[in-house]
């Protein structure tokens, strides 16, 4: 049992320090992503739009270290299974190995950035640990046997003066013919597996987490009007009206976040136009920019849920770039491209009329985080983030839909999808006791580019009353809503339902995000104590 639990740490000691050692490599050549990240960025292009769903019920906006924990386990059992079949026969462990791999070099073959000068450092790691695991796990024959019962003893003879033992004879050094010191292999393969682990975490989290270059941001040609007195109601446990950027839902496929040189950073304007346009961090922030309150929401975002928020964004009209460009009478869509590959679709018309479109380069009074596009991403009133909100945007192709499809167009989600009205219960929180008497029920609603013009709630079922609204800032955000309930003691289920400025009523037919947006009633349950 004890050989059986060597290998299998012998097996996760090398698998882990060559994964370390390409991590390393990677950095260090800055050819393309490391093999952990194309794993499971390829692994994210082939999810199901019902897995996609699934992990950010879990998960929420964690969802990226989740992914992050299972690649581990997963590689863990394999390299696990690699130290016992290499114990079993000598290399097979290095066959499993070379098949992970395999894997790796084409997962990194499948990014945008990746190529076949990416591929050299996991080709490179992989024959490392190939070779190494061999030589390290201990196989069956090289264990030592317990020594059977004790036999006759022979007649003692008197030793010979013992000789100064030589250099190669002392105790701890290894001669000819004797097997290695398993234990001692052990210890040294595992602190080299540490220290490159460390060294490619220390890496990547540089990489990622490093301060990104200060832009010389230009005060608005058009800044955004004061808020209302009223816009915030200033409620405990109510959203506030401005997301804080820390707290920001975050969705995208990017496992790891790109990290984006400002002065490298070019905008390329494209396909069904008269002339294509190109744009430097430089030009783009010497431009007339626009200052606009706007709530962006995750087409994932389930009743209730919490993907969504509001901030004010800093940037040019996508409309002025795009009258440059000059698009062609039968285009109808644009489609945006990230540095990292991912698309939206976004409807040319939406792009083109009075709404506050931008290609934002601030978020809340700085540069836009890391996460949420650095240097540069588009801000779409209206419209569900995955065919709109392309961050790290790069590329805008004039084209239409018959022609061209989006990322998640290809997965089964809609082309077209404008936000749904919604409405959501910040306070009373299911699962906390009240007391009976006056409860103030609070919460938000959004309707982007329509407005909300009505709120109200209904208990048990009832009849429904209209709930105090607070003031509106633009039909572009979410606006906040209270209503105060005289609460009789009991269990009771409380409910939410909004009317858009246009006449349009909240449904209260239940659907999944899939393929275009949740919709429902949100309901909380909550018990009054006398």
């Amino acid at each position: 049992m004890a050989g059986r639990a060597a290998a299998g740490l012998v097996g996760v000691v090398v698998t882990g320090a060559s994964v370390a050692l390409a991590e390393i490599l990677v950095r260090v050549a800055g050819s393309g992503p490391g093999p952990v990240e194309a794993v499971a960025e390829a692994f994210i292009d082939r999810t199901p739009p019902w897995l996609k769903d699934q992990a950010i019920a879990w998960f929420g906006t964690g969802d990226k270290a989740a992914l992050g924990v299972g690649i581990v386990l997963v590689l863990t059992v394999l390299a696990v299974v690699a130290g016992l079949a290499e114990r079993t026969e000598r290399w097979r462990g290095s066959g499993v190995l070379g098949l992970l791999g395999l894997l790796a070099a084409a997962a990194t073959l499948s990014r945008p950035d990746g190529g076949w000068g990416a591929v050299w450092p996991v080709a490179a790691s992989t024959a490392a640990g190939a070779l190494a695991l061999p030589a390290l796990v201990p196989r069956p024959a090289e264990v030592a046997v317990r020594p059977g019962p004790a036999a006759r003893p022979e007649p003692a003879v008197r030793p010979e003066p013992a000789a100064r033992p030589r250099s190669a004879d002392r105790p701890g050094s290894p001669t000819p013919g004797r097997p290695l010191d398993r234990r001692r292999l052990l210890i040294g393969a595992g602190a080299v597996a540490g220290v490159a682990l460390a060294g490619a975490t220390v890496a990547r989290v540089a990489g990622v987490r490093a301060p990104s270059p200060r832009l010389a941001l230009p005060a608005p040609a058009s800044p955004a009007p004061p808020l209302p007195a009223g816009a915030d109601l200033r409620v405990h446990g109510l959203t506030p009206f401005r997301t804080p950027d820390e707290t920001f839902y975050r969705i995208d496929t990017a496992f790891v976040v790109p990290r984006v040189d400002p002065a490298a950073w070019r905008l390329r304007v494209h396909g069904l136009v008269e002339r294509e346009v190109v744009l430097t961090l430089d030009d783009l922030l010497a431009e007339d920019l626009v200052e606009a309150w706007v709530t962006l929401c995750c087409v994932s975002n389930d009743v209730g849920g919490d993907l969504v928020g509001n901030a004010l964004w800093l940037g040019l009209p996508v409309r002025e770039v795009l009258a440059r460009a000059g698009p062609s009478p039968e285009a109808d869509m644009v489609l945006s491209r990230s540095v990292d590959g991912f698309t939206a679709s976004t409807p040319l018309e939406v792009l083109t009329d009075s709404r506050d479109a931008l290609l934002a380069v601030a978020m809340n009074g700085t540069e836009l985080p890391p996460e949420h596009g650095y240097p540069v991403r588009l801000v779409v009133p209206g419209l569900y983030g995955f065919v709109s909100a392309t961050k790290w945007v790069s590329e805008l192709k004039v084209t239409r839909f018959a022609d061209d499809v989006a990322y998640w167009t290809t997965r089964g989600w809609s082309a077209r999808a404008p936000v749904k009205i919604a409405s959501r219960i910040d306070v009373p929180r299911g699962g906390r006791p009240l007391r009976a008497g006056e409860v103030v029920v609070a919460g938000v609603a959004w309707a982007q580019h329509t407005g909300i013009g009505k709120v109200e709630v209904r208990v048990d079922g009832g009849d429904w009353h209209a709930a105090e609204l607070a003031d509106q800032v633009s039909v572009d955000t979410w606006r906040q809503w209270l209503y105060r309930w005289d609460a009789p003691a009991g269990d009771h289920a409380l409910e939410v339902r909004a009317t858009g400025l246009d006449g349009v009523v909240q449904t209260s037919q239940h659907r999944p995000p899939a393929p275009d947006g949740a919709t429902g009633l949100h309901r909380v349950e909550v018990r009054v104590a006398a």
